[in-house]
């Protein structure tokens, strides 16, 4: 195989195993880029199309929840309602700050410094968190106060410094308000949906003109590649992350955070 077709298919792999675990799917993005000795600037329309895919695999999960929604709010039935309400109040925020400060942000997506500093961070935050907050009992989503899910989602923002991690910040942000785990990791993927697209369709029409003029090395042939093994994998891990943070909680991703963090700085400082 190309080895460009490789990297595709290794960095299909990493977004999707990443994209919904709270150990940053763009921090990990980068730190593997840069790995592969990679220029950055190279692979941006790359990492930022994949992601495309592990948000439809959400949509795939859950399409009979969103049907649910979608006719419930059709006959104004209150639960489909509040459902929107709540997702779509969370998306605010990082809407209004997504596009304020999108400079200084590309400027921290080309540090790998940065991303492994936010990795280690964000491990000992999960830690903390996890000993400290005291769950409510299930509830589902639309059964959230519209206070709580505003915060929840003002919470989102701090995963615009690459390597919080987008559903890590917002599951923490849920749990350190009392949200049972399996309520937050929920709330966090159909989070997803409006904030990933919002954000991947700004990408995607600011980096118009490097897309249409094929001036990247990176083809179409690597994004087909890249988009089908993230998708394909978010599918995977979606099914299985529910049950298991229901058993085990998020302890063992802060562990990975904080060993990932630490071997990526110590490389990062040998280079």
């Amino acid at each position: 195989m190309d080895s460009l077709n490789l990297t595709a298919v290794v960095l299909g792999i990493v977004e999707g195993l990443t994209e919904f675990l709270p150990v940053s799917s763009t921090g990990h993005l980068v730190l593997a880029t840069d790995l592969f000795g990679y220029d950055l600037k190279d692979w941006e329309v790359f990492n930022i199309v994949i992601q495309l895919p592990a948000i439809m695999a959400v949509v795939v999960v859950y399409w009979r929840t969103f049907v649910d929604v979608a006719h419930g709010a059709l006959r104004r039935e209150r639960e489909s309602l509040h459902f929107i309400r709540n997702v779509l109040i969370a998306f605010i925020p990082s809407a209004v700050l997504g596009v304020l400060l999108k400079k200084k942000i590309d400027l921290l997506l080309e540090s790998p410094s940065v991303v492994a500093v936010a990795l280690i961070v964000g491990g000992v935050a999960i830690i903390v968190i996890e000993r400290l907050a005291r769950q409510r009992a299930y509830e589902p989503v639309s059964a959230l106060p519209v206070r709580r899910s505003f915060l929840i989602g003002v919470v989102q923002c701090i995963a615009m410094i690459p390597g919080v991690s987008r559903s890590g910040a917002t599951i923490m942000g849920a749990l350190a308000m009392g949200e049972n785990r399996k309520t937050a990791a929920e709330f966090s993927f159909f989070l997803a949906v409006p904030t990933m697209f919002g954000a991947t369709a700004k990408q995607l029409w600011d980096n118009r003109h490097a897309l249409a003029a094929h001036s990247s090395p990176i083809g179409f042939t690597q994004i087909a590649i890249g988009s089908v093994v993230s998708f394909v994998v978010s599918l995977v891990v979606i099914r299985l992350f529910i049950g298991y943070i229901s058993r085990h909680g998020f302890i063992p991703f802060a562990i990975y955070r904080i060993l990932a963090g630490s071997f990526a700085l110590y490389w990062l400082l040998r280079a």
